[in-house]
Formats: C-alpha cells, sequence, structure tokens
C-alpha cells in the first residue's frame, strides 16, 4: 500500500475524496439596525461577525473573487413580534440583502426561512398558550418563502421542521410563479446542543421551553429516514442533515439510501469547538480540513460551513 503513498503527487492522484469551492456554502449573518458598512464580532464564534448589508455585500464579493460559490442568509431583524412579520416582509433585511447581493454579485444565494430569529418568542413556530401551532406555522413560512423567491433568492431552505412545511412552501412557490425555485430541505435536524453559538448570533434562544417537539432526537437514526422519505414525496430536491460531525452516521445512511443531493451542515457548535481547541494549542488548523473532509466522505454533496472562506482557494 505504500507504494501509493510515495509522495504528494501519487498521493494526489489517488485520492478518493476531495473539496472544491462548489461543494461548499458560507453561513452570513445580516443584522438590520448596524450602521451602515459596519459589521459586529460574535463573541461566541471567533471570526465571525454580524454584517450590515453593505458591509456583507463588500466581504462577500472579496470571497467571491477566492472562489466562493453559494451563500445561505440570516436575518436579525430590529423589531420582533409574536408572528415574525419582519421575515416576511418585502422590505425585511434579508429581501433587501438579496436584492442588494443580485446587483453586486454573482453568488447562487440561498435563504434559510424560520420564525425563530423574527419571532418575539425565539420558537420556530406561531405560539398559542405556550403549544407551538404545526399547520397555522405552514402559512407563515410559506409567505416568507415567497417574499424570498420574489425579492431574487435561488434557493429556500427552510429548517423550522414543522410537520408538512416542504409541501406547503412547494405549493406556495408555485402558485407564485417560482416553479423554478428549488427547495434545501433541513430534513433531518436534530435538537442539538451545538446550536448555542449560533442562537447567541441570532439572538433566537426559545423564551420558554425547548424545541425537543418539532427537532429530532439525537438518540434517533430510523426516524431521519421517515423525516427525509416525507420531505422528498412533498417536493424537497436537496435534503440536509444538521448538524454534520456528531451525525455522520446519518449523513451516510442518507447518501446511501436517497438519489437525491444531501447537503450537511457543518454547525455553530462545530466551528466554535475547533477554533477554541485551535486557540488553546491543542489542535493545528490542519483539523478543518480533515473534520470538513469527514462529512465529505461520509456522503454530503454539499456542506455548510463557517470555515468556508479558510477552504477556498488560497485558504488551508
Amino acid at each position: 500500500m505504500r507504494r501509493l503513498r510515495k509522495n504528494e503527487k501519487i498521493r494526489d492522484m489517488v485520492k478518493e475524496t476531495r473539496i472544491a469551492p462548489s461543494n461548499l456554502i458560507y453561513p452570513i449573518f445580516i443584522k438590520e439596525d448596524l450602521k451602515m458598512g459596519s459589521k459586529e464580532p460574535i463573541d461566541t464564534m471567533p471570526g465571525q461577525y454580524r454584517y450590515s448589508k453593505e458591509a456583507a455585500v463588500d466581504e462577500l464579493k472579496k470571497l467571491e473573487e477566492r472562489g466562493l460559490n453559494a451563500i445561505i442568509l440570516f436575518g436579525i431583524p430590529r423589531t420582533k413580534d409574536n408572528i415574525g412579520s419582519s421575515a416576511f416582509d418585502d422590505k425585511g433585511i434579508i429581501q433587501e440583502t438579496i436584492k442588494l447581493l443580485k446587483d453586486e454579485t454573482n453568488l447562487f444565494i440561498i435563504t434559510d426561512v424560520c420564525l425563530c430569529q423574527y419571532t418575539s418568542h425565539g420558537h420556530c413556530g406561531i405560539v398559542q398558550n405556550q403549544e407551538i401551532l404545526n399547520d397555522k406555522t405552514l402559512e407563515y413560512l410559506a409567505r416568507i418563502a415567497v417574499s424570498h423567491a420574489r425579492a431574487g433568492a435561488d434557493m429556500i431552505a427552510p429548517s423550522d421542521m414543522m410537520d408538512g412545511r416542504i409541501a406547503a412552501i412547494r405549493k406556495n412557490l408555485d402558485e407564485n410563479g417560482f416553479q423554478d425555485i428549488p427547495i434545501m430541505s433541513y430534513a433531518v435536524k436534530y435538537a442539538s446542543s451545538f446550536y448555542a453559538p449560533f442562537r447567541e448570533a441570532v439572538s433566537s434562544t426559545p423564551s420558554f421551553g425547548d424545541r425537543k417537539t418539532y427537532q429530532m432526537d439525537p438518540a434517533n437514526a430510523k426516524e431521519a429516514i421517515i423525516e427525509a422519505k416525507l420531505d422528498l414525496e412533498e417536493g424537497a430536491d436537496i435534503l440536509m442533515v444538521k448538524p454534520a460531525l456528531p451525525y455522520l452516521d446519518i449523513i451516510k445512511s442518507l447518501s446511501e439510501k436517497f438519489n437525491t443531493p444531501i447537503a450537511a451542515y457543518n454547525v455553530s457548535g462545530e466551528y466554535s469547538m475547533l477554533m477554541a481547541a485551535i486557540k488553546k494549542g491543542y489542535l493545528t488548523e490542519d483539523s478543518i480540513y480533515e473534520s470538513i473532509l469527514s462529512i465529505k466522505r461520509a456522503g454530503a454533496d454539499l456542506i455548510i460551513s463557517h470555515f468556508t472562506p479558510k477552504l477556498l482557494n488560497g485558504g488551508l
């Protein structure tokens, strides 16, 4: 076996798994009440920032020059209410950012569709008497998706985990003339502790309870197949597993079971954990590439990662 490991050239020739810029999607946070052209650091995610829409465009243009192809946008609105009305406002922060990016870049724009960072209670659905109303939520998710498509989004990515939301979104997109907009479903989203830095970044921690009634139990693997199958039947074009590193077995299962593209979200906690270890000197930056490679090797075609800038051409 060592004959095929003799030097870097032959190792590269026989490499089984490769990461290309086209495999990577960069998540970026847009905050509505930031001063034009400014950004603020996210304390729990070293090296990551909340951007004004103008600052985000400037940063993304630089990354596009280095090979960035695709992004996923997350909004932090100025005001919140119990139905997350700023999420489907045609002049909302994400809608305005999409328009600006379309004017200034050639990036493929994916948008997160959810209510958590737009609602006063921090849950992903409409709440009544501290109960999340699944079917009522679908109406609002569909409105958000159409507003994003109307602004120019290239793909919709619902992350709420309400039952039936893919069908509701697909129906509303089609009825409004957006038949060609694909849906990347957070099909298998676990109720994970690895989301904590993200919730601080977008101020979306629930004001009561938790999300365990609609996100998946980390103990369950067979359930992932059911969730993915249901979303495909409802019209999903891409299936996502979130988080990635603690659920490589799930990524593998979906990639073997379904012929549709598989995405994986290398989430905030995974990012912050590695960055902390690197800062302490426990690990080197090579661990970033190795961890992302493991997600690709497990079967992910697309990887959403805060490490994307480090992995682009000229990075690690």
